[in-house]
């Protein structure tokens, strides 16, 4: 029996789709290159390029909420890579063999947004709204499985808890940052 070999991605359009697929391998992958840390960066600022454009329709968006939204896409994303980091290897949820940092998690987190960058399809009249519903559900699907393998975790049962326990607390957050910004 002959054993596949696996090379590895390393392009940024190869790890999206590997991400987008659900891949455990490319989140490993990622995980374990620290050079991959830039190329986490730019999807998320392709992602929010994308819901930037995606929004196109409504009716008091400009360039400068575009230009607002990556940058707190990005902020965004670094923040929701440290609540994961310290959810995830709190005595809590740590198992024995999870060790990580907080790089690991932004760039495995960082990947799981590929599927994201769909939301450029957003301005399309009816099923805009659907496709951002749709990549929100997609994307929670990544980010468990890129929690998974960024914390070495044996149960999915245990990422799924992490994320959720991880996105309740960046939308209270979100939401106070939203709340001041607007007074």
């Amino acid at each position: 029996m002959e054993i596949e070999r696996r090379e590895r991605s390393t392009g940024l359009v190869a790890r999206m789709v590997g991400a987008a697929r659900l891949d455990p391998q490319v989140f490993e992958e990622v995980e374990a290159d620290p050079n991959a840390t830039f190329q986490a960066v730019v999807v998320v600022i392709l992602v929010g390029l994308a819901t930037g454009i995606g929004n196109l329709t409504l009716a008091d968006f400009d360039l400068l909420d575009l230009i607002v939204g990556i940058i707190g896409g990005v902020a965004q994303w670094a923040l929701w890579a440290m609540i994961t980091y310290f959810i995830g290897t709190s005595a809590l949820f740590r198992e024995p063999q999870t060790q990580a940092n907080w790089g690991q998690l932004a760039r495995t987190l960082g990947f799981a947004q590929s599927p994201g960058v769909l939301r450029v399809f957003g301005f399309i009249p009816v099923i805009g709204p659907v496709i951002f519903f749709m990549t929100f559900l997609w994307q929670l699907a990544t980010m468990v499985v890129a929690v998974r393998q960024a914390l070495d975790y044996q149960s999915i049962w245990r990422a799924v808890g992490v994320v959720v326990v991880g996105f309740i607390i960046v939308a209270i957050v979100t939401a106070i940052v939203f709340a001041v910004a607007r007074d």
